[in-house]
This record gives structure tokens, C-alpha cells and sequence, in this order.
């Protein structure tokens, strides 16, 4: 049977390594981009069944790729990890539910794998690959 896909954006290697352990741990194929142009081309190639994105990369932000998923018709489970001050992960969760994508989290850095694996558990089920 085939697992979930989840990608990844995020330009912290790190960070990047250990969410996809934890999305392959909890039955999960993760995919990983550290950039833009990178997470485009890999939701295109296969389409993934959830997102896991940062919202401060260098040369775009999350905003924009909340944008293009809400564009994109993607109706699949979105999680916001982030550095970012607990207002802007409200307010950016706020704008993705906004433009009708189905927001989990948010999760600030740096993430405790029990949180992670929590909301990857809950979402898990409803996603078929």
C-alpha cells in the first residue's frame, strides 16, 4: 500500500531532516525542498497529500506559497513550523483557512517531536494516498 506524501519546505536542513523523520515515522513519505522554485516542481511531479512549510525562506515566504496551494485547488492538510513570532503564525494560519486551504497546526521552532507527531497522527488517517 502506498503511504501518504507529505512535502516539505524548509532551508534549515536540520529542522528539514528531522520533520521528515517524523513524517516517515508516523507512515508518511516525505519529500523535502529548500526552495521555491524546488516545492513547486516537486507538488507538480506528484502531488502531495499534506504540506509542511516554513514562512520565512530566503527569497519568498510562506505567504506566497500559501497563495499558490490555495490556487493550486489543494484541499489537503497544510502545517505552518515556524520561527516566527506567535502573531505572525496566527495571522498566516488565519490568511491560509481564509483562502480555503485546510490549516493544521501551527507549530513553532523549534518543534517537539511528541507536538509534530500529535498533529501528523491526527491528520493520517483521513488522507488516502
Amino acid at each position: 500500500m502506498a503511504l501518504p506524501r507529505l512535502l516539505l519546505i524548509d532551508d534549515e536542513p536540520a529542522l528539514a531532516a528531522f520533520v521528515a523523520k517524523a513524517a516517515d515515522l508516523c507512515g508518511f513519505e516525505p519529500a523535502i525542498a529548500d526552495h521555491d522554485s524546488q516545492f513547486r516542481e516537486n507538488f507538480h511531479q506528484q502531488r502531495p497529500q499534506m504540506v509542511v512549510l516554513d514562512l520565512g525562506m530566503p527569497g519568498m515566504d510562506g505567504v506566497e506559497l500559501l497563495r499558490f496551494l490555495a490556487a493550486e485547488g489543494f484541499e489537503e492538510p497544510v502545517l505552518i513550523i515556524s520561527g516566527f513570532d506567535r502573531r505572525v503564525l496566527d495571522s498566516a494560519f488565519r490568511l491560509g483557512s481564509a483562502l480555503g486551504l485546510q490549516m493544521v497546526g501551527p507549530l513553532e521552532k523549534p518543534a517537539r517531536l511528541e507536538e509534530l507527531e500529535d498533529i501528523l497522527n491526527q491528520v493520517r488517517p483521513s488522507l488516502v494516498p
